[in-house]
């Protein structure tokens, strides 16, 4: 009797071990279904090393690689610094993902990253790169050229509302009083008395708009009149008055004011931030004829910045800002043979 009893409790522990065995497999199997429907994206900036990090410049046009040593993909760094990647295949947990970071003007860079199941997609890598120096030269024929006095100098064009004048204009409504209505429209408020209706409409002319309307009612029995000057409520080229009379004849005024929108363009300066040899700057949306004006070796001088922001003694980029106001970040780094 106690070794059947034995053979049962083994039994059941066999039984119970199994289920757990099966449970621990469809979980683990669930949780890797879900690690493999996600995609693999590694995201980062890429920035010039240095020790101030003021200077730390982002860089343009790097060729970032992500591999794992079978497969890889590769992306460029925009004006910002910013790179994506996506990476084509599934990356098992604990895989090692080497990131290669290569620009002709920077030493190679390369960092590693490790995939899990909580993969560091979600981390942001930062790619400070080491400039190359420049190779020294015998000697300078000439001692560097300095920029100095440096000012952005744009025009910002705005709509402005300049008033040209003013419109007046009289209309009469004729009518008899005390005459009954008897329910033949129009009549008065109440229903009782006949009554006459008038109107007039102004005219501002083309690209004119009338604001500040006004209409009132200027001679005969105006206590017994109604005037309707609804047309007044938003600005129009053309505006229509209407009044109601239900006594003796009435004479009203209206009058506004005509306003016509012009575009003003002011000229705005401002200085830019010098760190190192690179300067930046920030320019609105609405900006035109973007314009730098320095000094070279003392002469004054003025550098039209058109599409391809080309100068002759700096290379510039540009890049526009996150947000809503859409600001325009620009960065001029010297070339060589100048100096602030």
């Amino acid at each position: 009797m106690r070794i059947e009893l034995s053979k049962v409790k083994r039994e059941k522990i066999i039984f119970l071990a199994i289920v757990v065995a099966v449970s621990a497999l469809a979980v683990g199997l669930l949780a890797l279904h879900r690690w493999r429907s996600r995609s693999m994206t590694i995201q980062g900036a890429v920035i010039r090393r240095d020790a101030d990090t003021r200077k730390e410049l982002p860089i343009a046009g790097v060729v970032v690689t992500a591999s794992d040593g079978v497969t890889s993909a590769t992306d460029q760094s925009d004006n910002s610094g910013y790179f994506r990647i996506t990476f084509p295949k599934i990356v098992w947990p604990g895989k090692i993902l080497q990131l290669s970071f290569r620009h002709a003007g920077y030493r190679p860079f390369d960092l590693k990253t490790q995939a899990g199941l909580r993969l560091a997609n979600k981390e942001i890598y930062i790619a400070a790169m080491e400039p190359i120096a420049p190779r020294a030269d015998a000697g300078p024929a000439h001692p560097p050229s300095v920029v100095s006095n440096i000012r952005i100098r744009y025009t910002v064009n705005t709509p402005a509302d300049a008033n040209v004048g003013s419109a007046v204009k009289t209309f009469q409504v004729v009518n008899e009083g005390n005459v009954p209505c008897n329910h033949q429209s129009p009549c008065s408020p109440d229903g009782y008395w006949k009554a006459a209706t008038g109107s007039v409409t102004l005219d501002a002319g083309l690209g004119n708009e009338f604001r500040n309307g006004r209409a009132s009612c200027i001679a005969g029995p105006c206590p017994f009149t109604q005037i309707d000057s609804s047309a007044f409520a938003t600005p129009s080229r053309n505006i229509t008055v209407s009044a109601l009379d239900w006594s003796d004849t009435a004479t009203f005024l209206v009058e506004a004011e005509v306003f016509h929108t012009e575009i003003s363009s002011k000229v705005r300066e401002s200085y830019p931030v010098v760190y190192g040899r690179a300067l930046n700057f920030t320019l609105p949306p609405t900006q035109e004829g973007k314009s730098i004006e320095a000094e070279i070796d003392g002469n004054a001088m003025v550098f039209p910045l058109g599409p391809d922001l080309y100068l002759s003694w700096a290379t510039c980029n540009a890049r526009t800002a996150a947000g809503e106001d859409k600001t325009t970040v620009y960065e001029c780094e010297l070339k060589p043979g100048y100096r602030f």
